[in-house]
């Protein structure tokens, strides 16, 4: 049996066990699945940042017109006379929240910024981007899981919280796992403390499926490069060309998700193990949940929070929804 990480101190031994654990357990299971945290190594960075840049990809545009041109209403949602905490999970490269910590140090406001994000690359690169950007910034960049990386925040610091989750990422889980996701976020908030979340809001299906099925292919390297991944990192031997991505999006569910399917049948070995491949079936890769506004009351009332502000885009496809505990 391998020994447990300790949870603050992800080893890069640890995280490689874990990472096999979750593929394993992810691919033997019916349907086999894997977990879209594991995207972002270098190369799925530099992928996501080419998505984020597509015309098709409006997600990225609609939150960026929010922080970028509604910034006042995000600092006067927030409130700014007691010192806080902004601690954002899955911080990526900061590209919409820099503005609102441009805002924020501008008025001079008593904060610290605490970028969460499981990938260290990213991270580096955002402290010393901000840096360079926002050279009054206290940043303490947090490397790992989201909750892990919360309660190191929360032991760090007992100052009021202001929890971003931005990009739409609370689509990437199912209902009933966003719902326990919101729950356990919860228990970590004290009264007094925000979330704000991001939510891409139900539209045409068609905007909605041009944007994770482009004609270029970058979203489907972008989901193969996790084969790629494991080929390096866990000793697989993935054959690329032997799978193909594959997007649906259902609009009465809401539910946007992606596939690789194998196009034959086949055996792969991942270190000591092998995974058996019918032809034709499938690896869930990701889903990517829209939401209705009574989607996001439900989601709110059901994880005891309680919804204080919503800032929409001029499109009104995306709000940013500020929660109270």
């Amino acid at each position: 049996m391998n020994a447990p990480c300790e949870p603050a101190t992800l080893t890069e031994n640890c995280t490689s066990q874990t990472f096999l654990k979750d593929v394993i357990e992810g691919l033997s299971a019916h349907p086999k699945k894997l977990s879209s945290k594991y995207f972002y190594d270098k190369n799925g960075d530099r992928l996501f940042q080419q998505i984020m840049a597509m015309p098709e990809y409006y997600l990225t545009q609609c939150e960026l017109d929010i922080f970028k041109n509604k910034t006042e209403k995000l600092v006067s949602a927030i409130g700014f006379s007691t010192p806080f905490d902004l601690i954002e999970l899955g911080a990526g490269d900061a590209m919409k929240s820099s503005y609102l910590l441009e805002h924020l140090c501008t008025l001079d406001c008593d904060f610290s910024y605490m970028p969460i994000d499981i990938s260290g690359n990213i991270l580096s690169v955002l402290k010393e981007n901000l840096s360079e950007k926002i050279p009054s910034l206290n940043i303490i960049p947090l490397e790992g899981d989201y909750f892990d990386m919360l309660d190191r925040a929360t032991r760090l610091s007992d100052r009021r919280k202001v929890v971003l989750f931005l990009g739409g990422n609370i689509g990437n889980m199912p209902p009933e796992e966003a719902l326990q996701f919101c729950m356990e976020l919860r228990k970590r908030l004290t009264p007094g403390d925000l979330l704000i979340t991001g939510f891409d809001l139900k539209k045409n299906p068609h905007t909605v499926l041009a944007a994770y099925n482009d004609e270029t292919g970058i979203t489907a390297s972008f989901n193969l490069n996790l084969l790629e991944r494991m080929n390096r990192e866990l000793d697989a031997d993935f054959d690329l060309d032997k799978f193909k991505h594959y997007q649906t999006y259902d609009p009465v569910s809401g539910a946007c998700r992606s596939f690789l399917v194998s196009l034959e049948a086949q055996k792969i070995h991942i270190g000591n193990h092998m995974i058996s491949f019918k032809e034709n079936e499938l690896i869930d890769m990701e889903i990517s949940q829209k939401f209705s506004p009574e989607d996001i009351q439900n989601l709110a009332k059901e994880s005891w929070f309680r919804i204080v502000n919503e800032i929409k885009d001029s499109k009104e496809w995306f709000v940013d929804s500020i929660w109270t505990v």
